[in-house]
This record gives C-alpha cells, structure tokens and sequence, in this order.
C-alpha cells in the first residue's frame, strides 16, 4: 500500500507536519510518498491521499485548493484524509483555521477525517504584519503544533487502511 502525503505550505510550518505524518505512516510499516501539491501530476499507484495545507483567514494555499479540485476524480476513489494547520496566539480561533469551502468539497469527495493542527508564526517574518505578530506574541505561543496529536493522527490513518 503506498499513501500520498501532498501538502502546500507558505513558511515551512506544514511542510513539518507533513513530514512528521509521513514519518509515522512509514513507521507503520506503510509505503509513503511525500509530495507538494504544486509537484503532484497524477494519484495513479497511490493507494490513499493525506492532503494538508496552512490556512490563512479561512482559506487553504492555492495550490492545495487546486490539487482538491483538479484530482476530484481520483480524490474520490480513494481514502482520504485532510488536515490544515494555522492557529496560533494566547488563545487562537479555530474557527479561522476552517476552510469551510475545502471541507465540503472533501466531504462530497468521501473524506474520512479532517483535523486542524496548531501552527507556528514564521521565524524569520518578513513584512510589517508578520514583524507584528512575532513581536506581539509570547513566545510560549508562538508555536502551538501538539506533535503527539500529530503522530497519533497519522497512527489512527495507518490504523484505518490496515482495518480497512
């Protein structure tokens, strides 16, 4: 069995937790390819998809959005599971962490599970706006991504094909 982790990631946060879902799958004794979306052409020899992207103000990457949409077909014969990173701060709004749009277009395409990780403020920001926001944020906050919950996400995937 060979699963397609794609993600797409501005700053390198969720590159880290697409790499730490690929990891666990991989140590689940199961074959993992891990991809950008933008790199992905076809699913042909995947067995299963895990699609992740940061959020930024409720919307997902454009290219994440893109590869939803273009591999739709494929998405549907398959198993598939999508996470988004994002929320950061003191006390974070997940609900801005939500693509309400990608969550129903995975849910039309059959997805089996959908979390929201924390995410983590860029380390080197560039632009007033990110200055602000590392400069304003305790560092105790600045990165909220649970590893734990992470790597157990990915065990239950595993879990789930093997079952399955």
């Amino acid at each position: 069995m060979t699963i397609l982790v794609a993600y797409s990631s501005k700053r390198g946060s969720t590159a880290e937790i697409a790499e730490t879902v690929a990891a666990t799958l991989r140590r689940e004794g199961l074959g993992v390819c891990l991809e950008r979306c933008e790199d992905v052409r076809s699913l042909e020899g995947y067995d299963a998809v895990v699609l992740g992207s940061a959020v930024y103000m409720k919307r997902w990457r454009p290219e994440a959005r893109r590869f939803l949409r273009r591999q739709a077909d494929s998405l549907a014969e398959r198993p598939l599971w999508i996470f988004s990173s994002g929320p950061f701060g003191e006390s974070p709004d997940v609900a801005w962490s939500e693509p309400p749009g990608v969550v129903a277009r995975a849910e039309r395409l059959g997805v089996r599970g959908h979390v929201v990780f924390g995410g983590r403020l860029p380390a080197t920001p560039s632009g007033f706006m990110e200055r602000a926001l590392v400069r304003d944020t305790p560092s105790e906050y600045a990165d909220l991504r649970d590893w734990d919950e992470i790597d157990a996400w990915a065990r239950s995937i595993a879990s789930d094909l093997r079952a399955g």
